[in-house]
C-alpha cells in the first residue's frame, strides 16, 4: 500500500508538471479583438453574402477593414473584384496570404439567428438565394484579424506580406483572375503562398495539412446532347436525346470502374439534367451538368478524354448524325492543389510548437473536394505553398452525429454550420504563427 501509494504520488505530480498545450503569447489579443469586432464583422458577413465576382460588398468591407490597420496599402479591382492589402516592414521575404470571399446560390436552412435571407442576380443572370454554405465568412474574417496581428508585432519580423482578397473561388476562377490581371507583376512576387479552409469534418481547436495533396481536380463538364424532336407517340420519327443522355450517364461509371486504374481517385458526378418542355414531346436536346475530380494530372486527363469520347460514342450509336453528336466542353477547372512538402513540414511543426503538438492533427483526404489556390501555386512561378484546414465544428455535435445523431452538414449544404469564434481565432492564430516562422527576426 506504502509502494502504492508513493507511486501515486508520484504519477500527479508528473501529470501538474505537465505543462499544457501551448497557447501564442498573442493569443489574449485575438480572443480580445474578436470580442470587441471581429464577432460582430463575422456576422455582417454571414448575413451578407454574396456571390462569385459579384462579392461588391463584401469586397469594399474588407477594403475598409485591411486599409485601418496601420502601414497596409490597398489596391481594390484585382481580377474583378479582389482586393490586395500589402503590409511592408523593411526588407525580407514576400509572404502571400489568401482568403476567399464568395458565398454560395444554397438558401439558408442552418436554423442560425443570423441567417442569410440575401437573394442576388448572378453572373449567369439568373437570381439566386445566397448562403455563405462553405465558410468563406471565417477566412475573410480571420484574414483581418492576421493583418491587426501582424502590424502590431512588427518588431517580431521582417519582409512584406500581400494580403489576397479573392473572389470567385466556387466558381475557380477567381484565383486565374487575380494572376492574370498582374498579381506577381503589379504587386511583389511572392517567396510563399499560405491559405486556410475551414473545415466541417474537423473538430474546432485541430489544425490538418497534407505534405502533399490537399485537394483534387475539379473540371465543370457541359454535354449538350442533341436530338430529332417529334410527337412523343412516334419516337420512331426522331432521335430521343433524354433517352440517349441517360445512357451517357449510365456510361460514364463505368469510365470509373471499368478504365480507370482501381488505385486512382476519380469521380465523375452529373449535378443536373435538363431536357424538354412538355409530357407528349420529344425535345431537341438535352443539357447535362457533370464534375469531374481527380487527383492526378494523367488521370484528369483520361477522364474527360474519355467522356468525351463515351458521348460521341453513344451519340453515334443512336443514330444520331455526325452533325449532331453531343458537344462536350469544360466550363470551369482548376488542377490539384499540391502543399510544398518541405514547407507543410516547416509549418506544421511551427504551428504545433506555437499554438501545442495536439492541435496538429494528420491530413486524411476523406473527399475530392477542390481549390482554386492551385493557379497561386502552379509550378511556372516556383512558389511553395501551404494550405491548411482549421476545424470548425464542435466536438459535441461530432460526437453526437458518431452516436446515431443527425449527420454533421457538410459544405455547399443549406444546413451548414461552424462555431465561429474558435474558428476565426484558431485561423488567425495558426495564420500568424506560420507568418512570423517565414519572417521572423528571432525576437520575442
Amino acid at each position: 500500500m506504502i509502494k502504492k501509494a508513493i507511486f501515486g504520488a508520484l504519477l500527479a505530480s508528473a501529470i501538474a508538471a505537465t505543462p499544457a498545450a501551448a497557447e501564442p503569447d498573442y493569443a489574449a489579443s485575438v480572443k480580445a479583438d474578436y470580442d470587441k469586432s471581429l464577432a460582430t464583422l463575422w456576422d455582417h458577413f454571414h448575413r451578407n453574402p454574396e456571390l462569385s465576382f459579384r462579392e461588391f460588398k463584401t469586397a469594399a468591407r474588407m477594403a475598409q477593414e485591411l486599409r485601418a490597420v496601420p502601414g497596409m496599402v490597398v489596391t481594390e479591382k484585382v481580377g474583378g473584384t479582389g482586393v490586395v492589402g500589402m503590409l511592408k516592414n523593411g526588407d525580407g521575404p514576400v509572404v502571400l496570404i489568401r482568403a476567399d470571399m464568395d458565398g454560395l446560390p444554397v438558401q439558408e436552412r442552418s436554423g442560425l439567428a443570423n441567417s442569410s435571407t440575401v437573394r442576388q442576380v448572378g453572373v449567369d443572370g439568373l437570381e439566386m438565394p445566397v448562403m455563405h454554405a462553405c465558410g468563406h465568412d471565417v477566412h475573410i474574417t480571420s484574414m483581418v484579424g492576421t493583418a491587426r496581428q501582424m502590424a502590431r508585432m512588427k518588431d517580431r519580423w521582417k519582409g512584406t506580406i500581400l494580403f489576397i482578397v479573392q473572389p470567385a473561388e466556387e466558381r475557380v476562377g477567381g484565383a486565374k483572375a487575380m494572376v492574370q490581371d498582374g498579381l506577381y507583376t503589379r504587386f511583389p512576387k511572392p517567396d510563399y503562398a499560405l491559405a486556410f479552409h475551414v473545415a466541417a469534418e474537423l473538430e474546432t481547436g485541430k489544425i490538418a495539412a497534407s505534405e502533399g495533396i490537399q485537394y483534387s481536380s475539379a473540371d465543370s463538364v457541359d454535354i449538350r446532347v442533341p436530338g430529332i424532336a417529334t410527337h412523343g407517340a412516334a419516337p420512331h420519327l426522331g432521335r430521343d436525346p433524354v433517352y440517349i443522355a441517360s445512357q451517357i450517364v449510365v456510361g460514364m461509371q463505368s469510365i470509373i470502374s471499368r478504365e480507370k486504374g482501381p488505385l486512382d481517385a476519380g469521380v465523375i458526378t452529373v449535378g443536373a439534367f435538363h431536357a424538354g418542355t412538355k409530357h407528349n414531346i420529344i425535345s431537341e436536346y438535352a443539357d447535362l451538368q457533370v464534375t469531374v475530380r481527380a487527383n492526378s494530372q494523367a488521370v484528369r486527363d483520361q477522364l474527360i478524354a474519355s467522356i468525351e469520347r463515351m458521348a460521341k460514342g453513344i451519340g453515334a450509336a443512336n443514330g444520331l448524325p455526325a452533325d449532331k453528336l453531343p458537344i462536350v466542353k469544360i466550363s470551369e477547372s482548376t488542377p490539384v492543389t499540391v502543399n510544398d512538402g518541405a514547407l507543410a513540414r516547416r509549418l506544421n511543426t511551427a504551428i504545433g510548437n506555437a499554438l501545442g503538438k495536439d492541435v496538429v492533427v494528420p491530413f486524411r483526404q476523406s473527399n475530392m473536394g477542390a481549390e482554386d489556390f492551385a493557379f497561386f501555386v502552379d509550378s511556372q512561378y516556383g512558389i511553395p505553398g501551404y494550405y491548411f484546414a482549421v476545424g470548425g465544428t464542435k466536438p459535441e455535435w461530432i460526437a453526437a452525429a458518431k452516436n446515431g445523431g443527425a449527420p454533421v452538414a457538410g459544405h455547399h449544404s443549406p444546413l451548414f454550420k461552424i462555431d465561429p469564434e474558435p474558428s476565426v481565432r484558431l485561423g488567425i492564430e495558426a495564420m500568424t504563427a506560420a507568418a512570423l516562422d517565414l519572417l521572423g527576426t528571432g525576437k520575442n
